[in-house]
């Protein structure tokens, strides 16, 4: 059974035919040594207007070199909150996060920028927890926001503060 465009499978036993991978076939990752992680510091949030698109984006530093990440609005707020020390009347996202993980009586260690690929930052959240440290994947925009409500360490991989994206 096929649907409208020619040849396209609606069943979704089949990719569809722009996936680069025949089924069963495992992708082929390209891991690039990106080096130890270094701890950076929250420079701030900034707005940049592009022929009038505003950009947000939040500034890591190690004192030396600099990484700019893009971000949303939400983001934004989400991260300047706790750099100027502001309480929301009402919990948002992060802040509910924070109380959700303190409740399950895990604790956020650090967390750590590590890798880009196509202009895309990721980042991963460190837990203790009682069944040991345990790693999630998380958008950077969101580490940060967690990782200055914990007063928690925030790493970027030495290999993207070289590049000084």
């Amino acid at each position: 059974m096929t649907n409208e465009r020619e040849g396209e499978p609606d069943d979704f036993e089949s990719p569809p035919s722009f996936f680069p991978y025949e089924p069963g076939e495992e992708p082929i990752v390209e891991s690039e040594d990106l080096g130890d992680p270094i701890e950076v510091q929250v420079e701030g949030v900034f707005l940049v207007d592009r022929n009038g698109s505003i950009q947000r984006f939040v500034l890591l530093s190690d004192g030396e070199r600099k990484v700019s990440i893009t971000i949303g609005s939400f983001e934004a707020g989400s991260i300047t909150l706790p750099l100027e020390g502001a309480q929301p009347d009402r919990p948002n996202t992060h802040d509910l996060m924070k109380t959700f993980l303190e409740r399950l009586e895990a604790n956020l260690v650090r967390v750590v920028i590590d890798d880009i690929w196509n202009g895309t930052y990721y980042a991963k959240l460190h837990l203790d927890t009682d069944k040991g440290e345990i790693e999630i994947d998380s958008r950077p925009s969101d580490a940060i926001a967690l990782a200055l409500r914990w007063q928690a360490p925030i790493y970027v991989a030495d290999g993207i503060l070289e590049r000084g994206e």
